[in-house]
Order: C-alpha cells, then sequence, then structure tokens
C-alpha cells in the first residue's frame, strides 16, 4: 500500500485522556444526558478469554466481505468509493490480524435497519455491512458506496454528516475501537453535536479522512486514507 509512513501520529496530541476522548455526557448530545455513565467505570479482573482471544481464521470471512458493491445481484446506487489505511498503536506499530468491521447509510442516507425510517429509498443492492482483517502491517481496504447525510431528532432540523462507522477488534476482547469516519470539507461537521463533542481541533480531525488519489480505482471509484491510531490519546471513541 503506498504512503506507507504518510500520516504519523502527532505527538502533541498526548495530554489528559479526558480532555482527548469525547465526554461520556455531552449536553448538546442530547440521548447522552440519559446513557452516559456519570460514576467512576469499575475495572473487571481479565480472564483467560480477554487476554487470549479472539483468534479469527480467514476461512470465516468471504471473498466479498470488504467490497459492498458485490454483496448482490445488481450495482448498487451512489458513488463508489475505497476506504484504505493503516492501524496503528499511537507509538507507531502495526496492528496485524485486527478485525475491522463497517457499517453505514446508503446514498440517500438511509440504514437498512427496520427502526430507520428515514423518508429515503433503501437500495436492494446495497446492505450497508462489511468486515475485513488487516494484514502483517496492520493495512486494511474497504470498497463501498459513499453515503448520504440523514436528518436525526436530536435538535430542529438535525442532519447527520456523511460518516462511516468503523469497529476495530484487537488482540483481546477488551481491545476494541469503535469510531467513525468523516469526508473533508463537509458543512455539517461544524454543527453536529457527536463530532464537535471534542473540543480539540486537531483531535477531531483524526476522525475526517483524506481523499488520496493513489487509492482510485480509474474511472470508477474515488480513493480515501484512514488510518486509525489505537491508544487512549488515539483516535476518538464513537
Amino acid at each position: 500500500m503506498p504512503g506507507d509512513s504518510d500520516t504519523a501520529f502527532n505527538p502533541a496530541l498526548n495530554g489528559p485522556v479526558e480532555q482527548h476522548q469525547p465526554p461520556q455526557v455531552f449536553d448538546a448530545y442530547q440521548s447522552t444526558r440519559l446513557r452516559g455513565p456519570r460514576n467512576n467505570l469499575i475495572i473487571t479482573p481479565k480472564g483467560l478469554a480477554e487476554r487470549t482471544a479472539p483468534v479469527y481464521g480467514h476461512h470465516n470471512l468471504g471473498r466479498e466481505d470488504n467490497d459492498l458493491t458485490l454483496q448482490h445481484a445488481g450495482t448498487p446506487l451512489g458513488q463508489k468509493i475505497v476506504i484504505a489505511g493503516q492501524i496503528r498503536t499511537t507509538d507507531g506499530q502495526p496492528v496485524p490480524n485486527a478485525l475491522v468491521e463497517l457499517w453505514q447509510a446508503n446514498a440517500s442516507g438511509r440504514y437498512t435497519h427496520k427502526k430507520d425510517q428515514h423518508a429515503a429509498p433503501l437500495d436492494s443492492n446495497f446492505s450497508g455491512a462489511g468486515r475485513t482483517l488487516t494484514d502483517a502491517q496492520g493495512y486494511y481496504c474497504f470498497i463501498t458506496i459513499a453515503p448520504g447525510a440523514y436528518p436525526w431528532g436530536n435538535h430542529f432540523n438535525g442532519w447527520r454528516p456523511a460518516h462511516i462507522h468503523f469497529s476495530v477488534l484487537g488482540a483481546a476482547f477488551s481491545q476494541r475501537l469503535v469510531t467513525q469516519m468523516y469526508f473533508p470539507g463537509d458543512p455539517l461537521l461544524a454543527i453536529d453535536p457527536i463530532y464537535m463533542a471534542n473540543p480539540d481541533r486537531r483531535v477531531r480531525e483524526l476522525m475526517i479522512a483524506r481523499y488520496d488519489r493513489r487509492f482510485d480505482i480509474p474511472g470508477q471509484a474515488l480513493g480515501y486514507r484512514f488510518d486509525m491510531f489505537l491508544g487512549p490519546h488515539g483516535t476518538p471513541l464513537e
């Protein structure tokens, strides 16, 4: 994959974790008032499963699991894109053999979920979910469709910017990152309570992919690079 060292973690982002990760309760993001924990976390002892699992076999992943445009008989609607990047720790070590899962809305901004009743069309050729394993150097790649923005009930005329959810599961069940990837130049970012929950602009920018022509499929798909950093001062949690 080109540009092995293109995205280096910025040491200047180190600081108190509570200033790096978004708060558990953020008033502008209204549902956190009810579900955000307000007490200190309770650390539970790690058993054998937490220390040694999970273990993945390549036979459990389908050949088209990381290409969301090939999972149905027809071609999904919308702009085809490639999302590729490297998963590393904040001290620069690649994370190999990590399970990376992705889920998203379709090009019209609608999820394939019974609770999503947004007045936008479903796409029978797009389910909006995929998965893959990182290679020996921590690289991953997905082919998908650019998601659309959609309205949500957080506040009057609220719209979520186009985004893609990622889950990264490392060498143990306790090593999981769930985050959201956004697209550069989206005007909705500045008024989105979820994205803006972290007050540090430099930290927020860790969640924005960048257009990278080296990952284009000429005449078919635009390429984006999105590196993820694992650790207390890494890519912000969702």
